[in-house]
């Protein structure tokens, strides 16, 4: 899990990310929250469900060359079809 922490200086800021163990996240979270002028921005926008990554991983292991589309063809059958 990949969290950004803000330590804020007078003159400076710094901005840190840092990647943890979810196991460890309540208590990185809880020593940081009492700390003077930090700021913890947690917002996980692409983050991909452990359950997908592993269905992702699992169908690349088991495809066969056959099941590979071209990108530029496709692209090209979209631009063909719909005037993009």
């Amino acid at each position: 899990m990949n969290l950004l922490v803000f330590l804020y200086k007078t003159k400076a800021m710094r901005q840190l990310t840092v990647t943890i163990p979810d196991d460890f996240y309540e208590t990185f979270i809880n020593f940081f929250k009492h700390v003077p002028e930090v700021s913890i921005d947690d917002e996980n926008i692409c983050e991909v469900p452990l359950w997908q990554q592993e269905m992702v991983l699992e169908r690349i292991k088991n495809a066969k060359p056959e099941d590979y589309v071209d990108a530029r063809a496709s692209l090209k059958k979209i631009k063909d079809k719909y005037g993009f």
